[in-house]
């Protein structure tokens, strides 16, 4: 089997949670790692084990030897460095929100299709055994059609100025950080609603706080969404079906286990997951890569531009701009 070799651009918490993860990847090498800080290189390479280490990002989007870069770096850079990847014919993971806006995220993909180089955003919920058997069972029909989803993701943020949540400029807030999960819930299980109402509370450096997010589907059913950064929430999404209601358990965007209530009973379903979780949307890339492809099967172009136009509406009603 031929060795994928991985490049990680920027180097912060989700990037370590990354490199984790491909550890446990099958032909997954960790060749390049790139940081505008030399000394965070020199640490990131040592503690996850890289063969080389770049103190500037176009110096490693050179080597001849890298097949793939994953972006996880702040919001506002993602289409910058995506563009600066794929004019290096470099094909590209990249972390979500795969940019600011729609036509940022359409710069993007227009740029992928021209030089022919994979690109694919970074939602690795798509790919978890425990989310892929609940859109089995939607599209099945299982336990019969959706009545009413509800999903949220909050917990208490300490208030940094100095870090990305509380910073505007680094497109810090809830709403694209963490509220773009129960937002791919809704729209995984239910599609694009019809219309939407939204409402949030912001801190005084202009970042959203709190936002609660309800879709309305033609069909009357409705799906209730939120995200925070200053209180505890349960992280679940319940999804009721009309035989059936199923509870994605607690940081349901991870790894995690399912209740299935039915008028029969109760039954816990576990996943049995050795890993981060990181390790599957890895494994996709790669063998989107071995087939030739230049956009992935699952997480589609379609997939991506549809989550940004439900986060850019949602920033409309509640009145964000960055």
């Amino acid at each position: 089997m031929k060795k994928i070799k991985w490049g990680i651009l920027g180097l912060g918490k989700i990037a370590g949670k990354f490199a984790t993860g491909l550890k446990d990847v099958e032909g997954a090498e960790l060749y390049a790692v790139a940081s505008r800080s030399k000394t965070k290189a020199e640490t990131f390479a040592k503690e996850h084990n890289a063969t080389k280490l770049f103190s500037s990002y176009e110096a490693m989007l050179k080597d001849e030897e890298l097949d793939v870069v994953y972006i996880a770096t702040p919001h506002v850079f993602h289409h910058q460095q995506t563009l600066l990847c794929l004019d290096h014919k470099k094909a590209v993971l990249c972390e979500k929100p795969f940019a600011m806006n729609k036509k940022q995220v359409e710069e993007m993909i227009a740029k992928a299709k021209k030089e022919n180089v994979f690109l694919m955003e970074a939602m690795w919920t798509q790919f978890l055994p425990h989310f892929k058997f609940v859109i089995e069972q939607v599209k099945s029909e299982k336990y019969g059609k959706i009545k009413n989803l509800k999903a949220d993701f909050g917990f208490p943020a300490p208030v940094d100025l100095d870090k990305r949540l509380y910073n505007k400029n680094l497109g810090g807030g809830s709403l694209l950080d963490i509220g773009i999960y129960p937002i791919f819930m809704a729209m995984s299980a239910l599609g694009v609603p019809e219309r939407i109402q939204a409402k949030a509370s912001f801190h005084n450096t202009g970042v959203d706080e709190d936002c609660d997010i309800v879709f309305k589907y033609k069909n009357g059913v409705e799906a209730e969404l939120g995200s925070s950064i200053i209180k505890q929430t349960p992280t679940a999404a319940i999804i009721q079906f009309q035989k059936a209601t199923l509870t994605l358990n607690t940081r349901f965007h991870e790894p995690t286990s399912i209740i299935i209530q039915t008028p029969e009973g109760e039954e816990t379903k576990e996943f049995k997951v050795n890993s981060n979780g990181y390790n599957f949307e890895a494994e996709h890339v790669q063998k989107m890569l071995l087939q030739g492809k230049t956009e992935s099967t699952e997480m589609t172009f379609e997939k991506s531009l549809q989550l940004i136009e439900l986060l850019d509406k949602v920033r409309r009603e509640i009145s964000l701009e960055y």
